[in-house]
């Protein structure tokens, strides 16, 4: 499960399907409707949040928005809560680890979008998220 805190602007039509369908099993993880994820890394975040249905409900708000931008046909009625705006913390070390694993995925999966992508330094993050200074966290899964 990633959970990506780049804009999903930047993830290819495979990428940003798979967030759609991730983000959704976090929201019914959180709904307590499965058994597994229940403690997977990706998921602290949100589970952190004072509202955490409302935290995911929020994130795929702007997933679904980027699908209705290029003309994908998702389903509006799967997010449990209605739109609102929510802030979480977020690390600049997080930000710019996750941006060099998508594009490491990007340029092997989908060179046509490495391309577009590729000439940003610094990418834009998921709206939700209010980047702070700060190193990777601990939760993420890396070789370290």
């Amino acid at each position: 499960m990633r959970i990506w805190t780049v804009h999903p602007r930047y993830l290819d039509r495979l990428g940003l399907t798979a967030l759609w369908r991730e983000a959704l099993l976090a929201q019914a993880v959180l709904l307590g409707k499965t058994r597994g994820y229940r403690n997977h890394p990706q998921l602290i975040r949100f589970h952190a949040h004072r509202r955490p249905l409302a935290a995911i409900s929020c994130y795929l708000w702007v997933v679904y928005e980027e699908a209705c931008r290029r003309g994908y046909g998702f389903d509006k009625t799967k997010i449990r809560e209605a739109k609102t705006e929510i802030k979480i913390v977020e690390t600049e070390g997080q930000l710019l680890f996750e941006w060099e694993h998508l594009k490491k995925k990007l340029k092997r999966r989908s060179p046509e979008c490495f391309h577009e992508i590729e000439i940003f330094e610094k990418p834009s993050a998921h709206p939700m998220f209010k980047i702070v200074p700060g190193e990777l966290q601990n939760w993420e899964k890396t070789k370290r």
